[in-house]
């Protein structure tokens, strides 16, 4: 069983007018701490500042009904959806890429691999940052047609995140149990363990993963942010698209201020190729100039890191139960010696 922590209903929730992640209590304490800046940036009369609680207020009613109205998606997705590629529901070695597939046999191979050895066979983009092939072309094809389909049905959608309006919940739509899960758990794994010991990458028990597209007139960037994840995939699965490369910039640190001179590297997207980065890296991506982009996101998470520490309220978590994977947290159930009753 998993959960999420209450601070979801609370913290990092995007103002997108002002470009500003907030976490809001009441309005005394978020006034106290943002509308200085709020001022600043252009939030300047009670009017406005009125229109700023109204949108906190829908995203906390938003993500309180997030669990129940996600169920009852599913739900009618899976009996009303009629997929054009059900086969790609189910995860085959053949949809991989073969540099991957060789990438993973190494690490199961070499479970003591030194750093060196592992990096030798991939790009290294940034700092702690990697890029592989992942998929192969015909797949990412056959993917993008599936996500295209389902988006012009009539069933109904949910949003990826706070921050995308525009994509695909791939849970909703039955991608977990028979392909996202057994991708996390049997050629990515092996991977992370080595790559991201210090973070879970040994220990990934749980993903939220969705899709989201870019084109212009609807989402065309993503602000600077960094993930409720401990390792994050993020692959290029196409169209043809120009502009909208990644910027990496400085690790989240809990209660630590963001440094001022920042150095920035920057990734250029290539449809089949994957991306691997600690969820804590923030990151963004400039606007796509042109085309159309879908890109496959995989939140992976370890409830071995985040039960003591949430990763976004940076305190330890204080859990509400969830439905599915939630929000990667875990709970040990209580043991009553018999003996002592």
């Amino acid at each position: 069983m998993y959960f999420v922590c209450k601070c979801f209903f609370t913290n990092n929730i995007f103002i997108q007018r002002y470009n500003l992640h907030v976490t809001y209590h009441d309005n005394q304490q978020f006034e106290r701490d943002y509308l200085q800046l709020l001022r600043k940036r252009g939030c300047d009369t009670k009017e406005k500042l009125q229109e700023v609680y109204e949108e906190i207020q829908r995203e906390i009613d938003r993500r309180k009904r997030l669990q129940e109205e996600s169920l009852k998606r599913k739900e009618i997705i899976s009996t009303k959806y009629k997929p054009r590629h059900p086969a790609i529901y189910h995860l085959k070695e053949e949809y991989l890429a073969s540099e991957f597939l060789d990438i993973v046999s190494f690490c199961k191979s070499n479970k003591t691999a030194s750093y060196d050895e592992i990096v030798s066979k991939i790009n290294v983009c940034a700092d702690r940052v990697y890029a592989f092939p992942f998929f192969t072309d015909e797949f990412c094809r056959l993917f993008v047609e599936e996500m295209e389909h389902f988006e012009e049905s009539d069933c109904p959608k949910g949003r990826p995140n706070t921050m995308n309006k525009h994509g695909v919940l791939l849970n909703e739509i039955g991608f977990d149990e028979n392909f996202l899960s057994p991708l996390r758990e049997n050629y990515l794994t092996p991977i992370t363990s080595l790559l991201y010991p210090d973070v879970g990458g040994a220990s990934l028990d749980s993903h939220k993963a969705f899709v989201v597209t870019y084109k212009l007139g609807e989402d065309t960037d993503l602000n600077y942010h960094y993930d409720n994840a401990e390792v994050t995939l993020n692959v290029s699965m196409g169209k043809e698209f120009s502009g909208g490369e990644l910027y990496f910039g400085d690790l989240f640190e809990p209660h630590k201020a963001p440094s001022q001179s920042v150095k920035y590297a920057e990734y250029s997207h290539r449809p089949t190729i994957a991306l691997l980065h600690r969820g804590q890296h923030r990151h963004g991506a400039l606007p796509i100039t042109s085309g159309e982009r879908y890109n496959l996101i995989i939140w992976m998470r370890s409830s071995d890191i985040r039960n003591s520490c949430c990763p976004m309220c940076s305190n330890e978590p204080d859990l509400i139960r969830s439905v599915g994977f939630g929000d990667g947290f875990t709970k040990q159930e209580e043991i009553v010696n018999v003996c002592t009753v």
